[in-house]
């Protein structure tokens, strides 16, 4: 295992970022086999963990918590709030109100005194930027947060961010959390440019592109039961039903997938490995997330840790996915007013 520095915090992370979301109901229900999943990725070197409140609405961070109890200390904890946690209207979103109370409730459920890097799950279209940066200033003033971040948000909000901290003299967002892999190239253009320029880390979530970039999903082989996109995997359910070949994003995604599986075979890596390794590869990348649900898709993303790609393996990357574009069916940023109706000239 490889370290970093979080941008100019002075704290080094492992390269690859232990991501807690298959932790609990959404993934793998079997508390122990989590505990035992944490504990030898830090076995392995890994000291940079990653989970939300909102995974499996708060039963990912008392699986972290307690797992790592004993090492606390070694660990990096990293969490985020902005979700909705349950029905009630105000528990979500960016309003100093909610960030407070979610920080509370995730240090309750993560049985900890602080958290390492506390960030932003998304941006919130309708709170002020300065009202959210006040809020996690504050919790930081008061010891229960040690650095701030923000996820998957859009490049002007990124930069916004750092002059409204400036403006106000708040903590400034030392880390970017964004979706980046083969399939979703687009952020190459101007979240990562952003992130250099204003001396951030960046920590990508789905490197995998939630399991494509394994190969499991084939043209013309059947769907792996229990897998995301199976017809009763958490891609269906959030879609309301439905098989994988109904998606018209699919056939895209088959062909790339098949000459990325020449490529990683010319390379004389599999096919997961070659994936991590390009995300890692990027200058502005700190540390790769990985969100394995067993004990074996933890050891193979670990097998992977040191492998690096060469000139050839990338530029024949390039030629299947170009860089800064995304395949079909990527989604980054979605719910901004500026496209709602009455923002296009419509009457509201």
């Amino acid at each position: 295992m490889r370290y970093r520095k979080l941008a100019r915090t002075g704290v080094e992370v492992s390269t690859q970022c232990l991501g807690a979301m298959m932790f609990g109901k959404m993934g793998n229900t079997d508390h122990d086999e989590c505990a035992r999943i944490i504990n030898a990725a830090l076995d392995a070197g890994i000291n940079f963990i990653d989970t939300a409140d909102v995974y499996s609405q708060g039963e990912s961070e008392q699986i972290v918590g307690k797992a790592i109890s004993a090492r606390r200390e070694d660990v990096v904890l990293a969490t985020k709030c902005f979700s909705p946690m349950g029905s009630e209207r105000n528990h979500r979103g960016g309003s100093r109100r909610w960030i407070i109370k979610a920080a509370e409730d995730s240090l309750r459920r993560l049985g900890t005194d602080y958290i390492d890097l506390y960030q932003v799950h998304r941006h919130d279209w309708d709170v002020d930027l300065e009202e959210t940066l006040g809020a996690l200033t504050d919790l930081v003033r008061q010891g229960k947060v040690r650095y701030l971040g923000s996820s998957s948000f859009p490049a002007d909000w990124i930069v916004e961010a750092q002059w409204a901290a400036r403006r106000r003299g708040s903590e400034r967002f030392v880390c970017e959390q964004p979706q980046y892999s083969i399939f979703a190239r687009s952020i190459e253009e101007s979240v990562l440019p952003a992130t250099l320029r204003h001396d951030m880390g960046v920590i990508p979530w789905s490197p995998l592109a939630g399991g494509w970039l394994t190969g499991k999903y084939r043209r013309g082989a059947d769907v792996p039961s229990g897998s995301r996109y199976a017809s009763d995997g958490a891609i269906a359910r959030l879609r309301g039903g439905g098989d994988l070949d109904d998606d018209p994003s699919t056939p895209a995604r088959y062909d790339a997938v098949e000459g990325l599986v020449t490529i990683a075979e010319q390379a004389g890596v599999s096919l997961t490995h070659l994936a991590l390794a390009f995300v890692d590869s990027h200058p502005a990348v700190t540390s790769t997330i990985i969100g394995p649900r067993t004990m074996k898709q933890l050891e193979d993303a670990l097998a992977g840790a040191d492998v690096t790609l060469d000139t050839t393996a990338l530029d024949a990357i390039d030629k299947v996915v170009p860089p800064g574009t995304d395949i079909a069916g990527i989604e980054h940023y979605s719910g901004s007013p500026s496209l709602r109706a009455v923002s296009r000239r419509r009457i509201a």
